[in-house]
């Protein structure tokens, strides 16, 4: 079983643009490359996913526990020739002084060889300390290669090469000159998501070429080959069964795709037949029994969202009328009255009475503890637990709500909607900063799928009353 996992001495050193880089190249040469991404991320396995033609799984140390995080990895290892996981921050970065959140804290669990990917700008032997320092820190962190990035040419490389050669025991297995059209755009939650690129499969195909040419493959398949381990863990599954079929319309444009594929597997698995639409093209909602609006960069795309007039008041009269409704973040975003972004203000749905502003710093940034109040409309298992984690990640603020306006959390942890208040309610639409995964414990997509058939079949009810 070859596995491996990507990681770097420290954030922006170029180990994302590597690992899109890696898995095209291996793709191309007809492997199966499965990517998987540590943290709560979109935008980095939207490019992972693309670069190997593979969905990327989150592997996430504070919002799921250990089992969920070897069953996803070994369930989706199946199949695949190569197993490559990108780590966020540097290889001991993370929250716990004990580092066990850490990437280090993930290789040891899944016995991942370790890439180290060092940003050389100005580096020459300085670069020894540097890896024998991270391999000294944790002796059972395999540091089985490092690949040096952005080198200013051939002599720099040489020098390099070197140094670590005379002075340490680990392998340079690539060495990755510095080239600007290589570079993906970064945007305040990184970078650009790669459903806004129309030039997303042109760059991946350069950056597989670059990777390819200066990585020697066969020597990352060598140390990513590891003894087989036998799964033997199966998912926990929602207790909450749903018995009949419901329609979602889900935003999935160049302004929402932050959506993890494990929420999209549960709410189809909860019985929801998701159809998509677009928030900027299409003038009419599809056929649908709810809404499923996540996260994105509404401000970027503000004026185009305000000029699909009739789109935004289909939305307003079916919220209004009762639709079962759930928006993450950016979809709040949209739903609001308007959005303030770089002195400009566009009209949105106005079904949440309330205004984004956009901020230079974030406001709510990080993980989050939710303690659910007892007026969240969803039906929850029988189990309730006493809070939720999740993440947040906006640089916006909801403004000018009415001072009754009600709420499905606490925040316990995070900033959500007030600083204390995350969720609101109107009708049956339900919106919040906050990103939920349906994993660990999590069952939000099975619950939000029983709540919209709750909801049709009383609908239903009342009509057939009446009639």
């Amino acid at each position: 079983m070859k596995r491996i996992l990507v990681s770097a001495a420290h954030k922006s050193s170029g180990k994302t643009t590597i690992s899109i880089g890696l898995c095209a190249a291996m793709k191309s040469r007809g492997l199966a490359v499965q990517p998987f991404k540590k943290g709560p991320d979109y935008i980095d396995p939207m490019w992972l996913s693309e670069a190997s033609g593979r969905s990327c799984r989150n592997l996430d140390l504070y919002l799921m526990n250990e089992r969920d995080v070897t069953s996803t990895f070994h369930r989706y290892s199946h199949g695949s020739d190569i197993s490559l996981v990108e780590g966020n921050k540097g290889l001991y970065d993370g929250l716990a002084l004990d580092g066990s959140n850490s990437n280090a804290a993930l290789a040891r669990m899944l016995d991942l060889p370790v890439v180290l990917v060092i940003d050389s700008r100005g580096m020459t032997r300085g670069i020894a300390p540097l890896i024998l320092g991270y391999q000294a820190f944790d002796r059972e962190i395999n540091i089985a290669g490092v690949i040096l990035n952005n080198l200013g040419g051939a002599r720099h490389e040489s020098k390099l090469r070197a140094v670590i050669e005379h002075y340490t025991d680990v392998p340079v297995i690539g060495a990755v000159h510095h080239e600007e059209q290589l570079e993906i755009v970064e945007r305040h939650l990184g970078l650009m998501p790669s459903n806004e690129s129309g030039e997303s499969a042109a760059r991946i195909e350069k950056i597989g070429a670059a990777v390819g040419s200066q990585v020697d493959l066969e020597k990352l398949l060598e140390i990513a080959e590891r003894p087989a381990i036998e799964p033997g863990i199966s998912f926990e599954v929602s207790p909450l069964p749903v018995r009949e079929k419901v329609r979602i319309g889900i935003a999935r444009d160049a302004a929402f795709g932050f959506y993890y594929v494990d929420d999209i597997e549960a709410l189809a698995s909860a019985g929801a037949e998701l159809v998509e639409f677009d928030t900027m093209k299409d003038a009419h909602l599809p056929d649908v029994d709810a809404l499923f609006i996540g996260g994105g960069f509404p401000e970027h795309f503000g004026r185009e969202l305000s000029a699909n007039r009739t789109l935004r008041e289909e939305i307003f009269n079916a919220i209004q009328n009762g639709m079962p409704a759930y928006a993450e973040c950016g979809g709040l975003m949209y739903l609001s009255k308007s959005i303030t972004h770089q002195g400009e203000t566009f009209e949105m749905v106005g079904a949440i009475p309330g205004d984004i502003v956009m901020h230079k710093k974030p406001v709510g940034r990080g993980f989050v503890h939710l303690v659910e109040n007892e007026g969240h409309p969803w039906p929850c298992p029988a189990a309730r637990t006493s809070g939720q984690k999740a993440h947040e990640f906006h640089y916006s603020s909801l403004e000018n709500l009415p001072e009754d306006s009600r709420f499905a959390f606490r925040v316990a942890r995070g900033y959500g909607i007030t600083g204390d208040r995350d969720g609101i309610m109107i009708h049956n639409l339900l919106a919040q900063f906050t990103h939920q995964r349906s994993i660990g414990g999590c069952y939000w997509a099975a619950r939000f799928v029983s709540f919209v058939a709750r909801t049709v079949s009383k609908r239903s009810g009342e009509i057939r009353a009446t009639a």
